[in-house]
């Protein structure tokens, strides 16, 4: 079949999955490969959170006018260049022969990624029904989780028997499809837009920066404690500032008035608060299989994946089963199962079985997958088509955020421990608390959750008609995704 005769609810997906693969790809990549990267750069492991968080803060920053972009310019046009930038990001990265170097150049791909991404998923929203809304963001997702799939095992390869540049430079033929895809079917939509919020980004963006980096550098990396510390309190002193800015400014970057509403307030606080406890995995698993438990590049690779596995999997069935007990329920059941799964992490030990810990990846992949499509999709559940923009730009920066926090909670928690037990921070013994703190976190969204309404998101699971609920219909006939 070829793409043109592809329904939109499919052709479109499949193209901004290109962006996807590749940043997630990257993603998983990078993370195996965290090891032997430190050794080549002459830096600590636990320092290369900073090249981690560079990428997560540059979203961050620049998701907020990511929809005030397309708007402005054009979907077509702001998501091809945004692949171009994330592939100049890539080159610079294989190229970087300092920690330095590579935070700058993981700073410029997320400056890439910031545009490709939302802007991608802002034209799903705006393309496609919400009643199909959910099946598409499946296809997007299931062939962008391949990247997660064949990221640790080829990165585990490349690193071992190759270099780990290599990582980076994969993403070249990949990102080209996607422009020349792009470029053919994504359709140039534009918006009447206010003029920018410039003190708004300078206060939102600026603060989530300085923040941010003062949060990640508390350690003993690149900055001494007390400017970190400078930063951190700047940074904050500027997000409240923003706050202040926004109820009075008629044309805020970043709508807070969104949070009014139950099912964005749901689906974006309590993903930030989830997330958090994820965000660290990609930071604490790899580290903990190599460097607490002796495994190569490759082995740490061949078990992580199973986690992107279960993902996969899951993502084809999540529309049936929000449809069976509705977003509440899934939510907030999901969200205890999901981060006791995290927790259990840290029960692993170096004589744990390999079959074992795939068993309990593959599982814990398919919970948080679950947890993540119910929450991107309860989030736009009650968004108007005028505030999609916003609320998309809004709720990408709190993941990015999230997530960015997460990795540096992994490496406050491994030093501290270190620090509190008199041992290395990559000795086996901390990845154990450490699993269980974040796994804690994570739990803590389950409340948040709790607060929706019982019939919250009934359209998009299908299981209401013209806002009345309908009964449960039999297994066969629920459409397969």
């Amino acid at each position: 079949m070829s793409l043109p005769t592809l329904k939109p609810a499919r052709l479109l997906p499949l193209i901004v999955a290109c962006a996807l693969f590749i940043e997630n790809m990257d993603s998983t990549v990078i993370s195996t490969s965290l090891p032997a990267m430190a050794i080549d750069l002459g830096t600590e492991p636990i320092a290369l959170k900073l090249a981690l968080t560079a990428y997560l803060l540059a979203l961050a920053v620049f998701i907020p006018v990511s929809g005030w972009i397309a708007d402005r310019f054009g979907s077509r046009t702001t998501f091809t260049t945004a692949i171009g930038v994330f592939l100049l990001g890539s080159l610079a990265c294989a190229a970087s022969n300092s920690l330095g170097m590579l935070v700058v150049a993981r700073f410029l791909q997320g400056m890439g990624g910031a545009m490709m991404v939302p802007v991608g998923r802002l034209v799903l929203l705006r393309s496609i029904p919400k009643s199909e809304l959910v099946l598409a963001l499946s296809w997007l997702t299931i062939p962008a989780l391949v990247g997660p799939v064949v990221g640790p095992p080829l990165g585990g390869f490349i690193t071992t028997y190759f270099h780990w540049r290599w990582i980076f430079l994969v993403n070249l033929p990949i990102g080209l499809a996607g422009i020349f895809l792009a470029k053919r079917f994504i359709p140039q939509i534009r918006e009447t837009v206010a003029p920018l919020d410039w003190r708004g980004f300078a206060l939102a963006g600026g603060g989530v920066a300085v923040a941010m980096f003062g949060f990640s550098t508390l350690g003993r990396h690149l900055l001494p404690a007390w400017t970190a510390v400078a930063a951190l309190v700047a940074g904050v002193a500027a997000l409240v500032g923003y706050v202040w800015h926004a109820r009075r400014c008629p044309h805020p970057l970043l709508d807070l008035g969104l949070f009014r509403l139950p099912t964005f307030r749901a689906g974006v606080a309590g993903g930030f608060v989830f997330r958090i406890g994820v965000g660290a995995i990609p930071f604490l698993l790899p580290l903990m299989l190599q460097l607490g438990f002796g495994l190569s590049p490759l082995q740490s690779g061949l078990l992580t994946f199973m986690s992107a596995v279960g993902a996969m999997f899951m993502k084809t069935i999540a529309a049936l089963i929000l449809r069976r007990f509705g977003f509440r329920r899934v939510l907030v059941v999901n969200a205890l199962v999901a981060s006791m799964g995290l927790a259990t992490y840290g029960l692993f030990r170096p004589d744990t079985p390999h079959a074992v810990v795939m068993a309990v990846l593959l599982f814990t992949g398919c919970m948080r997958s679950l947890q993540f499509t119910s929450l991107n999709a309860i989030s736009y559940a009650d968004v108007d088509n005028p505030r999609m923009g916003q609320a998309s730009s809004l709720a990408g920066m709190m993941q990015q955020l999230s997530l960015s926090m997460g990795v540096a909670m992994g490496g406050f928690l491994l030093e501290g421990t270190g620090a509190l037990r008199g041992a290395a921070a990559t000795d086996a013994g901390n990845f154990y608390w450490a699993f269980a703190a974040v796994g804690l976190v994570s739990a803590t969204s389950a409340w948040i959750m709790w607060k929706l309404p019982h019939a919250a998101g009934a359209e998009l699971a299908g299981r209401a008609k013209a806002g009345k609920e309908v009964a449960e219909p039999k297994p066969e006939q629920l459409p397969q995704t």
